[in-house]
């Protein structure tokens, strides 16, 4: 057992190592030698009708044995069940070379799943139940090219979270609210499913808030097209938050020329502007919020077993210029800091009671309205 669990760290040190070479020389050889698929894309059949209807295909729902998404960290503020339904879609946790798409049976796949979903979707399960899919995610090194390639395996995953938003959407009871949210390669399917599965349907008047986090949205390119407008206070529901963490100094430019070279959803060229920064400390209601507006931090312990709300004082504040959301001098919180200060594995643990208390401030706006409307 312990042989097992030594294996499982080192796994995941070599997944921090990996990413943080990676970013640091992004457009070198030898970074897409080492994660861009080795073969050729390997077309993928559509999943079988109702494959979402088994509980295997979810790495949290209703019901599940040792459910990562309903893990509470020491600390975690008491209060009521909310009763919004939460469809949480988790970031990249495929990082080998031998498919443009992650099998979902793949084993070490699943334990980093497993830990991303206890550190970012767990920040939700105040409400009333939170779905996370497994999905034919789109492979790591998927992302450090342009090629055919990339846009085929983003579409697989894609289409594998599409089905699984409509297998959520036929439980979620007729007139409950719903919360959406992922992180990024799952803010970027959410994207795309707001504005082919949501945005002038039924379903969109029952949005409380769309969390994007940790993927660049375009507000002029994108935002339209998900039918959902910029959170701009902190009790508005209907609208869509998103964010990207870096300490000061940062240093972002390759990720947002990256950004900037693929069209938006509107298949235009994006512009040189900000991208949507919401400040989860406010809620989006200013732009800059001190520290004493965190109400605690998810700070994991060195086994990455548990984690702690700690109050670290960590402050927010929106650039004007880039849209990045700043959280002054770098914090402590572990080994995953990614080259030029991005915080990108922390967009949820540095804010992880502020997100929660927004959840549940957004979904009581939301019933308020709806019973006022009645």
């Amino acid at each position: 057992m312990a042989r097992k669990f030594l294996y499982f760290v080192a796994l995941l040190i070599v997944m921090a190592i990996a990413a943080l070479f990676a970013l640091r020389i992004w457009s070198a050889e030898l970074t897409r030698f080492a994660f861009v698929p080795r073969g050729v894309f390997e077309a993928q059949p559509a999943l079988r009708a109702g494959v979402y209807d088994d509980p295997a295909m979810w790495v949290s729902r209703p019901g599940a044995v040792d459910d990562p998404a309903q893990y509470r960290p020491e600390g975690t503020p008491a209060a009521p069940q909310g009763k919004a339904w939460v469809f949480f879609i988790h970031p990249t946790s495929y990082l080998a070379r031998e498919h443009w798409n992650g099998p979902v049976s793949d084993k070490d796949t699943r334990n980093r799943t497993a830990l991303f979903v206890r550190g970012m979707a767990s920040a939700f399960n105040g409400e009333a139940a939170v779905f996370v899919p497994y999905y034919r995610q789109a492979a790591f090194g998927s992302f450090l090219v342009n090629q055919p390639e990339t846009l085929k395996a983003r579409a697989v995953a894609y289409g594998d979270v599409r089905e699984a938003f409509r297998a959520f959407v036929a439980q979620v009871p007729a007139d409950a609210p719903i919360v959406l949210a992922g992180h990024s390669q799952g803010a970027l399917h959410l994207m795309h499913l707001l504005q082919d599965e949501v945005n002038g349907t039924p379903v969109a008047s029952r949005i409380v808030a769309a969390y994007m986090i940790g993927w660049p949205v375009s507000p002029a390119h994108d935002l339209p097209q998900t039918g959902m407008p910029a959170c701009g206070a902190p009790d508005q529901s209907g609208c869509a938050l998103s964010w990207m963490s870096f300490a000061e100094p940062p240093d972002a430019q390759m990720m947002l020329d990256t950004y900037r070279a693929e069209p938006g959803l509107d298949g235009k060229q994006k512009d040189a502007g900000p991208v949507l920064c919401t400040n989860p400390l406010n809620g989006g209601a200013a732009p800059d919020t001190p520290g004493t507006a965190n109400l605690g931090t998810m700070v994991p312990s060195m086994d990455l077993k548990t984690g702690k709300i700690t109050k670290l004082g960590i402050p927010a504040r929106c650039d004007a210029k880039t849209g990045l959301l700043m959280i002054g001098d770098p914090p402590d919180l572990g080994p995953y800091v990614l080259p030029g200060n991005n915080y990108h594995v922390y967009d949820v643990p540095l804010f992880w009671t502020n997100v929660r208390a927004d959840v549940a401030r957004r979904t009581a706006a939301w019933l308020a309205q709806h019973q006022a409307a009645q």
